[in-house]
């Protein structure tokens, strides 16, 4: 069992939270914090308060591996309004009609959708947490201030036309890190001539896992006891969450020099490249990176 004291639990690794709507990332990440009694904890790939849907929760160590995991593509089911734009992207914000969506039908939807699919660029929204002058936009947003923002480069990988009711649109959409679903459905709908914003958002892919691999905040609770065992089995290696990164082993020599910060020699890589590290009994270390001198360099170790 892992060592409590009264700052917290040293517990290490990840969970799958399947995030409610309604409420921040961050305060669902306290919760479950709380829940765990976890003594460190952070979230990665964070949600506006309407969305629902996968959200990492990192304990302990783990917080070290989040910074890698917004590198990840994600998947989302995303419900739009036709023929009204919100101030926000949302249906949080004030709403006011823009156009009419008459017409609009199933074939002009996917004839539209085809413009976005692929490497397109995207204006970040004003309400969004980044920043200007160490000021997060959304504040400036809130007092009416609105700074000129540079397109970024995002990646559609698909973007599928799911249904189309009452004039409100429903996609799935696979895309890379940085992208806003609010900005797309914003954009589709200029596009489309009518205006559009996002009523329902919903992560359902995050990496290599989906929403079957998750838990909510409910059924968390539901397995609180008295010594978290219940709890623990849930939590996921941090290694889990790095597909992507080779996996490296070594001996007991390695393992030691790596834990004092020294570069080792190890292999003959022909490209720079992230590595998962595991000691001679297979423990996750951390992460180091591939040198073209044929060496391994620690970059963030849970040591």
């Amino acid at each position: 069992m892992s060592r409590r004291n009264r700052k917290g639990r040293e517990i290490n690794g990840v969970i799958l939270l399947d995030k409610a709507s309604g409420n921040s990332s961050n305060f669902v990440l306290q919760q479950v914090k709380r829940l765990f009694f976890a003594k460190k904890a952070g979230h990665t790939g964070s949600l506006d308060p309407l969305a629902s849907g996968l959200l990492p929760i990192c304990l302990g160590q783990a917080t070290k591996v989040a910074q890698f995991l917004l590198d990840d593509d994600k998947r989302y089911f995303v419900r739009g309004k036709l023929g009204q734009v919100s101030d926000t992207g949302d249906a949080e914000g004030e709403i006011t009609d823009f156009g009419s969506p008459e017409g609009i039908n199933e074939s002009s939807i996917t004839s539209v959708l085809l413009g976005f699919l692929g490497n397109i660029k995207q204006v970040p929204p004003m309400y969004s947490a980044l920043k200007r002058d160490g000021r997060p936009l959304y504040e400036l947003a809130r007092q009416g201030i609105e700074v000129e923002r540079e397109a970024r480069p995002v990646t559609i990988h698909e973007i599928n036309f799911l249904d189309l009711e009452d004039d409100v649109l429903s996609l799935d959409v696979a895309c890379s890190k940085g992208t806003y679903i609010r900005t797309l459905v914003e954009d589709i709908g200029k596009v489309l001539g009518c205006g559009a914003h996002v009523i329902e958002l919903r992560r359902t892919g995050f990496a290599h896992f989906d929403l079957t691999d998750s838990i909510s905040f409910e059924q968390l609770e539901a397995l609180k006891d008295d010594d978290f065992e219940a709890l623990d089995a849930l939590i996921l290696g941090a290694d889990t969450m790095l597909p992507n990164f080779d996996s490296v082993l070594l001996n007991a020599e390695q393992t030691n020099d790596v834990k004092l910060g020294r570069k080792i020699q190890y292999g003959d890589y022909t490209e720079v490249k992230k590595l998962k590290l595991f000691d001679e009994n297979q423990r996750f270390l951390g992460i180091g990176e591939s040198s073209l001198e044929g060496e391994v360099l620690p970059k963030r170790l849970f040591v």
